[in-house]
């Protein structure tokens, strides 16, 4: 169907995405619009489901308008993941959703995580993957703690992307890649792990294979009679969207946080890392961090300046060190106590210096992840393919070849997810080949960046010393947390 058209919608942290094209990757039309985001305390961070389903349906009303709207022969949907959803049985929200930086289940992920052996870990998910205040259980031992009226009328506990398809399709159903932490290596719900929590299973959507439509959107919507393939994380539908799909090839995707990720069938068991079950031939090892684009706003904020507007100064042995923990960290470190730190300010530190430091270091976190990744995979690419809106800065993308030390190639457009999305719609549907063959025909790369053998030589020295800061600050901020 050469004259095909998919829509890909991908709601992240901050915003949705959309993306209208032809199934030979010819944008027809975008969309994108932000979303408030809310922080009623030091580690609680919320959004309102309706606020997602209201842009996601203003995205395909506009569309709808497009002469091309006919043409459209399947939708798909990514979102963020260890967001969390609690919903009654009409699928009316019960609460707010609990955003995946929200470190309010800290304690009961601890709780968690004591009653369960690396080795049962490996056992039950085919890694050690950390219990931590993201993953679902720590998020439903809090409720259930907390708010019991609200457990106890929760019908089902959903991702936003599988929110917003069942209030599309009228379907539940998530997929067992989404459900980080919680399947098994055969893609099937880890009973021994979930019965931790009494009453978790049962809140739980089915499970289906990403490319298999979920349902077709429903009368009296955009696009009614379309069908809605099932769909991935947002991290999963990016490497389609950054055309990573085959072994050995490495993503890098920047947007609110940075995440790693690395295809290869080799599992080494590394800890730090979150290595999904094997799927359709990927096995993705991947490293979410927590705050990539998030401390570029945050110092942005701080000088009273947009991001984009930001110029960093040029980065020498005697420029300030910056730790991006300002919510703590994710992979490798899974540090909830971790904080953002600055080291080494003098009266010349100037807004240009504190740019360049945040930079240097998510830049440095990232590669510190990347190693890990490296260890987990048994394998070192040579090449990082990149995107995402982080990506969108010459002089950032240029920083992490040099503190890589191997290029970076960046693609076309700042919405992989979207992109991504769209490309798993037209698999899905029928339309398009494999998920390899479709990622490479319809995503373009834009430029490739390479390291500087001088700044990479910088890079190492100031790499090692930002790993000792961290070391030292580790107990110091873990008194602050």
């Amino acid at each position: 169907m050469p004259d095909a058209v998919l829509i890909g919608i991908d709601v992240g942290t901050t915003s949705v995405k959309a993306v209208m094209l032809t199934a030979t990757g010819h944008r027809l039309a975008d969309f994108a619009a932000t979303y408030p985001t809310r922080r009623p305390g030091p580690v609680t961070v919320e959004q309102s489901p309706d606020d997602w389903l209201r842009l996601v349906l203003a995205a395909l009303t506009g569309f709808a308008d497009r002469p091309e709207a006919a043409q459209v022969a399947a939708i798909s949907l990514t979102s963020q993941v260890n967001t969390h959803v609690f919903t009654d049985t009409s699928l009316a929200p019960l609460h707010p959703a609990i955003v995946w930086q929200d470190g309010r289940a800290a304690a009961e992920a601890a709780r968690l995580d004591g009653k369960v052996t690396a080795a049962q870990k490996t056992d039950w998910l085919g890694a050690p993957i950390p219990i931590d205040a993201s993953h679902a259980l720590a998020r439903m031992a809090w409720m259930k703690r907390h708010h019991p009226a609200i457990w106890a009328a929760t019908a089902h506990v959903l991702l936003p992307r599988d929110f917003l398809v069942a209030r599309l399709t009228g379907r539940i159903v998530s997929d067992p890649i989404s459900a980080v932490g919680l399947v098994t290596p055969a893609l099937q719900y880890a009973k021994p792990l979930i019965a931790l929590l009494p009453g978790a299973l049962k809140r739980l959507p089915p499970l289906c294979d990403p490319l298999t439509v979920a349902g077709t959107v429903l009368p009296g919507q955009p696009f009614a009679g379309v069908p809605v393939v099932t769909g991935v994380m947002d991290a999963w539908a990016s490497l389609f969207g950054i055309g990573v799909a085959s072994q050995g090839q490495a993503m890098y995707l920047s947007g609110t946080s940075e995440v790693l990720g690395l295809i290869s069938p080799d599992i080494s068991g590394e800890p730090g890392v979150i290595t999904f079950p094997a799927w359709r031939g990927i096995t993705l090892h991947a490293a979410p961090t927590q705050a990539g684009g998030a401390s570029l706003d945050w110092v942005a904020r701080l000088l009273g300046r947009d991001a984009a507007s930001l110029d960093p100064a040029p980065i020498t042995a005697q420029s300030p060190l910056f730790l991006p923990h300002l919510q703590g960290e994710r992979a490798p470190l899974w540090d909830a106590s971790a904080r953002g730190t600055f080291a080494g300010l003098t009266t010349a530190t100037g807004p240009a210096e504190l740019v360049a430091a945040v930079m240097e270091g998510v830049a440095f976190s990232a590669r510190l992840a990347m190693e890990a990744l490296e260890r987990s995979a048994g394998m070192i690419p040579g090449q990082i393919q990149t995107g995402g809106g982080g990506a969108a800065s010459d002089r950032w993308c240029q920083i992490r070849a040099d503190v890589f030390g191997r290029p970076f190639l960046r693609v076309e457009g700042r919405d992989p997810g979207a992109l991504g999305a769209a490309v798993m719609a037209g698999v899905g549907a029928g339309i398009l080949p494999d998920l390899a063959q479709a990622a490479a025909a319809m995503i373009r790369s834009d430029r490739v960046f390479e390291p500087d053998p001088t700044a990479k030589i910088l890079a190492d020295r100031r790499f090692a010393v930002w790993q000792q800061l961290y070391a030292q600050m580790r107990p110091i901020n873990a008194a602050l947390a």
